[in-house]
């Protein structure tokens, strides 16, 4: 699906991320649109190379807005808006990693969670039912309630496992 999207797109990188990959180098350092390409190549192995078609007219747009600056050696470098712009961003990135992190585990919960609990409680029980003699009774007592509380889990995974299936 992403590499459809890209031949469709005619790039490596998604709308927008020259902008943010711009003010992220110039945060690190103070760079001429030559070494933002070059860092650019080498960052993603050959897979992105933009074009100074790109980049040059994004730098003065970035100049117009008052996020970066130009220094009297010909290097770029991010104002204290630019840095402000980029925390903003990466803000945003954090907020859509720990949204698609929630749509993968709902996605991925229902059969595979159960499997990972019977999987996660086999191994526990081999473990423990070795040294279930050595247990007192109130670490017998504890080890019981959780495996009572873990084959629960299992059910109702498997119960609504179930309701959607139907």
């Amino acid at each position: 699906m992403f590499r459809e999207w890209t031949q469709r797109v005619g790039s490596a990188v998604p709308r927008g991320f020259s902008r943010y990959y711009i003010l992220q180098q110039l945060n690190a350092e103070p760079h001429t649109g030559k070494e933002i390409i070059d860092s650019a190549v080498e960052a993603s192995s050959g897979e992105w190379k933009p074009s100074p078609g790109l980049i040059y007219p994004l730098l003065g747009r970035l100049l117009d807005e008052g996020l970066i600056e130009e220094s009297k050696n010909g290097k770029y470098q991010i104002t204290d808006d630019g840095k402000r712009i980029l925390t903003e961003m990466k803000n945003w990135k954090m907020n859509m990693q720990d949204q698609m992190k929630t749509l993968k585990t709902m996605m991925d919960l229902g059969k595979f969670m159960g499997m990972d609990v019977l999987e996660r409680i086999t191994i526990l029980g081999n473990l423990l039912s070795s040294n279930v003699e050595k247990m007192t009774e109130r670490e017998t007592t504890k080890y019981k309630k959780f495996l009572e509380s873990e084959l629960k889990k299992v059910n109702d995974i498997m119960k609504n496992e179930a309701k959607k299936s139907k």
